[in-house]
């Protein structure tokens, strides 16, 4: 049976089945009754996929991570997009190929993570996880000049995006140091 990370990915695979493009409005719609969490997920960990490398892409994919962090700061109970942004869309053969190449990961995720110390899944560490997510995010567009860079900052997301999901607290903790991690590689990318 599939746990919350890859049946994710199956609810995204679907949206690829007998269309031409999917849109992020599309995705949201698929995943977003699961709450903010695995809209974080889903999106930084198909940032970090190899749509990443398509110029221009993770800076997208980074406006709707800060769309949705700062959403979780006004206390929203309903995740809302622009237009602008939903309706951009992808191939659909580039959305299974990206789904198929994160499945290894979220098969992982969903073996060793899930419902531990769930005290640090509340709203004081999602409000906590939501400034670190837009620091991360920020950090995005000047990374897309390296080719991938984005995934550094954009694998801390998703597994703060997993943690608030699954709620799991250690993985929340490892997900604050990846996050700390992150930041300094991404800062030592561009040497003074």
């Amino acid at each position: 049976m599939a746990g919350d990370a890859e049946t994710l990915l199956d609810e995204i695979d679907r949206l690829a089945e007998g269309e031409d493009s999917v849109s992020v409005k599309d995705v949201v719609d698929a995943i977003g009754g699961r709450g903010f969490g695995p809209i974080i997920f889903v999106t930084a960990l198909l940032g970090a996929s190899p749509l990443g490398g398509i110029p221009g892409v993770p800076t997208l994919f980074a406006i709707l991570v800060i769309l949705i962090a700062v959403q979780i700061l006004l206390g929203r109970q309903s995740f809302w997009i622009p237009d602008r942004i939903g309706n951009r869309a992808v191939e659909d053969e580039k959305v299974t190929r990206s789904v198929g190449k994160a499945r290894p990961v979220a098969k992982w995720m969903d073996r060793y993570f899930g419902h531990r110390l769930e005290a640090l899944t509340g709203q004081p560490a999602q409000i906590a996880a939501a400034c670190v997510v837009v620091g991360l995010s920020l950090m995005i567009p000047p990374l897309e000049v390296v080719p991938f860079a984005a995934l550094i900052p954009f694998s801390a997301i998703a597994l703060l995006g997993l943690a608030i999901t699954v709620r799991d607290g250690v993985l929340m903790v490892v997900a604050f140091a990846a996050s700390a991690g992150a930041l300094f590689a991404a800062v030592n990318l561009f040497p003074s």
